[in-house]
């Protein structure tokens, strides 16, 4: 090579170099953007809302062996007939002529009678109660009207039943505020203004102040408890929906923060003192006073986006992930066999499927620690949580308490995702507060047994529904 060549083959060196290094961080842009585009709601948080309807997320459920229609031995719901005495009407048909000779059947022997009954409801209509408060004049002079009830605090307004069919409508079963005031005329004749059902709603939360404190507390002080927080559009802004549920008892707030000023403000746990259920969001963390479950399906869905997504080879993040959903899935099999009979986990089983994920966690960990890319920094960091956090994520191989996933949280928040669906956002935060207060209600009172009319007319009443005494 001529000494003139030299700086031209130097520059010629150079440049490949560069558009190595660029094609290379393209490559991974690239990969980043397609692992964006290939999220759903199997391998990422994302809810199942937002799947393609062309695309079905891969499963790891194993296939049913039941067959369509209701599972056996479950209770069938038939419309039967009722005893006589119940009927409310009777509308008899007599035959006009013999279906033989064609002789008229007037006054004719009766040789049978079947029976045939239809179910249907009566015209609504408003029953209208006047109360009438009377005024008495005493000897002295003074004159004194009697005292209205509580619900009688106008010359005209509605009962607490309708009031609570309303708020039940649009806060329970989430129909446009127009909407309900359309059906309330179209089916009772008692027509009423969006206003007027947003008014029952304010009237309703007012009621429920002791009934929210006596779910805190209860929660609070739960054995177990789940958390978890979603995006809610209020006006303009992007809030969060906070969810604390025991066994019985739901709490919603809805709040302007995600993290640990929300937390603090739902009034859970900072005084908790079980254990606390939840994804991998930091500010859980913070409450240290609370034994941590990390919820297992979170994980399962991080780990198959990782298998779509990762690197391949013996060694590679695909083959580990791989790894690591088959032993989370084998524990996830033990535990629930072993605590559906009452027993305890077999431990040898438990320790080698352990064993499993966590070598598998350790070796991701390393395979994915010389990567630069967004995708390839996020494997790293899952593979590092899982090591770091292997107990919180099995503990509900030791704890029969302990659920395997969140979803006892993920279902109190997942009406209102649905809320926002069908209805838009909320107007105000006083509106989305009320909102989530009800919610708790209703969510509270369904998992004792109560029916939401019942519910929400005993609140309308001035007497909702509260918790049974705590035993001493």
């Amino acid at each position: 090579m001529s000494a003139a060549s030299k700086p031209r083959y130097e520059q010629l060196a150079a440049l490949v170099m560069a558009q190595q290094e660029l094609i290379a961080r393209l490559e991974a842009r690239i990969a980043d953007l397609e692992a964006q585009l290939g999220r759903n709601s199997k391998n990422s948080s994302k809810p199942p809302s937002s799947d393609s309807p062309f695309v079905k997320p891969a499963s790891l459920r194993a296939k049913g062996k039941r067959r369509p229609g209701r599972p056996g031995g479950q209770d069938g719901v038939t419309l039967e007939q009722v005893a006589a005495a119940e009927v409310t009407r009777v509308v008899a048909y007599e035959p006009e002529e013999c279906g033989c000779c064609g002789a008229g059947l007037a006054g004719a022997p009766e040789a049978g009678r079947e029976r045939r009954q239809v179910f249907d409801v009566p015209l609504l209509a408003l029953e209208v109660t006047e109360h009438q408060l009377i005024a008495r004049r005493c000897g002295c002079g003074q004159v004194t009207k009697a005292r209205a009830p509580q619900q009688v605090s106008a010359p005209a307004a509605y009962g607490p039943r309708i009031a609570a069919l309303a708020v039940g409508l649009w806060h329970g079963q989430f129909l446009v505020k127009a909407r309900v005031a359309e059906i309330m005329g179209q089916l009772f004749g008692a027509s009423m203004a969006p206003g007027t059902v947003a008014s029952m709603a304010t009237r309703l939360a007012a009621q429920l102040g002791e009934f929210q404190d006596a779910v805190r507390e209860r929660i609070t002080g739960a054995g177990v408890a789940h958390f978890d927080e979603t995006g809610f559009r209020v006006e303009t802004s992007l809030m969060w929906v906070h969810s604390a549920c025991a066994e019985r008892y739901s709490l919603l707030i809805v709040h302007p923060k995600r993290g640990v000023a929300a937390m603090d403000a739902m009034g859970v746990l900072a005084a908790f003192t079980g254990t606390a259920q939840h994804d991998a969001w930091a500010p859980y963390d913070t409450y240290t006073a609370a034994t941590h479950a990390l919820c297992a399906s979170h994980l399962l869905r991080e780990l198959i986006a990782v298998t779509e997504t990762g690197t391949g080879g013996h060694l590679g993040t695909i083959a580990m992930a791989e790894q690591a959903i088959g032993a989370l899935l084998d524990l996830k099999t033990l535990a629930e066999s072993a605590h559906t009979q009452g027993l305890t986990p077999d431990a040898a089983s438990a320790a080698r499927f352990g064993h499993h994920l966590r070598s598998a966690a350790w070796l991701g960990t390393a395979a994915s620690a010389a990567r630069g890319s967004e995708r390839e920094k996020k494997h790293h960091a899952l593979f590092t949580r899982i090591a770091a956090r292997l107990e919180d994520y099995l503990r509900f191989v030791r704890d029969p308490a302990v659920d395997f996933d969140n979803n006892e949280a993920e279902r109190e928040i997942r009406m209102c995702k649905l809320r926002i669906k069908v209805s838009g956002s909320m107007r105000s935060l006083r509106g989305a507060a009320e909102f989530c207060l009800i919610r708790s209600y209703l969510q509270t009172t369904k998992k004792h047994g109560i029916g939401w009319l019942e519910a929400l007319t005993d609140a309308m009443r001035g007497i909702p529904w509260m918790p049974p005494p705590q035993n001493p």
